[in-house]
């Protein structure tokens, strides 16, 4: 059996306003790295294989919290929102003609205009879940994370997820063959670094 770590990667300016990524290459703030350099993945992930989203969000946190630098694959890069990225969500959700849902109402096959659904998603993202032989930590997106967690809990975006995404903690999932099982607790960062 393979476990695989999932890790949101750091704030950029567009998460602190609220603005949707998806594909977006948008840069971890200041702040985010001043608070990620001081943070350490815990034993015994800090030894596992290393993976990233090829953005810079995301290879930037896998870099400032283990100082490696992370393999990367696009299966890994964030949901697609086509032409919603750079909106805000809170303003498509206040326009009714947006066609814009919180996430309890999507559904697998809920499409962004000009973007991808979540099963879509995983059809990209399964094949390199299936290649991982060894325990890994991903370092990526709130949305692919959604899609991973999603598949382990057998949740099927429909009411309350039975997950809550945050940051700084690794969410783990154990791999049997094509049957993906979520771990309880997401597991802390550790403030520090090892010497």
């Amino acid at each position: 059996m393979i476990r695989l770590a999932l890790l949101r990667h750091g704030h950029t300016p567009w998460n602190r306003l609220g603005q949707i990524q998806g594909r977006s290459d948008i840069e971890l703030d200041a702040a985010a790295r001043d608070d990620l350099q001081l943070l350490s993945l815990p034993e015994p992930w800090d030894t596992a294989q290393l993976w990233a989203s090829p953005l810079k969000r995301a290879t930037e946190t896998a870099h400032l919290v283990t100082n490696r630098t992370p393999q990367t694959d696009t299966a890994l890069i964030e949901m697609n929102w086509g032409a919603w990225e750079g909106q805000r969500g809170i303003e498509l959700r206040s326009d009714p003609t947006s066609g814009f849902r919180d996430i309890e109402h999507w559904g697998w096959d809920y499409r962004p205009p000009q973007g991808e659904t979540p099963a879509e998603v995983w059809t990209r993202l399964s094949p390199w879940v299936e290649s991982l032989n060894r325990d890994t930590v991903a370092v990526c997106h709130i949305g692919i994370m959604r899609v991973i967690l999603a598949r382990a809990h057998g949740w099927d975006f429909s009411g309350p997820a039975p997950f809550t995404v945050k940051r700084n903690r690794l969410y783990i999932v154990e791999i049997d063959g094509p049957s993906l099982s979520p771990q309880s607790e997401p597991v802390r960062l550790v403030t520090g670094k090892s010497a």
